[in-house]
């Protein structure tokens, strides 16, 4: 499984951004995958999860949105509104194989990772 992620850059607070992931060698029907940040000198966290029945988790759902198409392997992330804690270097993540839709979340093993894009918020 490889997954390249894409979309990062600079941007000012208030700002947007929409991240990519391209997945290729995924071989199941059904998928578990989400998106995971690090900050400097802090644990990485889960941002969002979704799995291919539909179930999302948000770690605030109120500014992100995670969402996918099949169609062209693609993972996206949608942020808004975003603060200086929201820095980071941005993985790509998929569980292989899934395993069972509900359990999907971010605190499932996933065992495939993108080596990132960085996002960087200044006001």
């Amino acid at each position: 499984v490889q997954l390249v992620e894409t979309g990062g850059g600079s941007v000012q607070v208030g700002g947007s951004l929409r991240l990519s992931c391209v997945v290729s060698g995924y071989s199941y029907s059904e998928f578990c995958m989400g998106w995971f940040r690090q900050a400097p000198g802090k644990e990485r966290e889960a941002v969002a999860t979704i799995s291919s029945l539909g179930n999302v988790w948000y770690l605030d759902s109120a500014r992100f949105t995670i969402s996918q198409d099949r169609g062209k392997n693609t993972l996206y992330l949608e942020m808004n509104r975003l603060t200086a804690d929201d820095t980071g270097t941005y993985y790509c993540a998929a569980r292989s194989p899934p395993g069972r839709w509900l359990d999907c979340g971010p605190r499932v093993d996933f065992t495939d990772w993108g080596q990132g894009t960085q996002v960087t918020v200044s006001s």
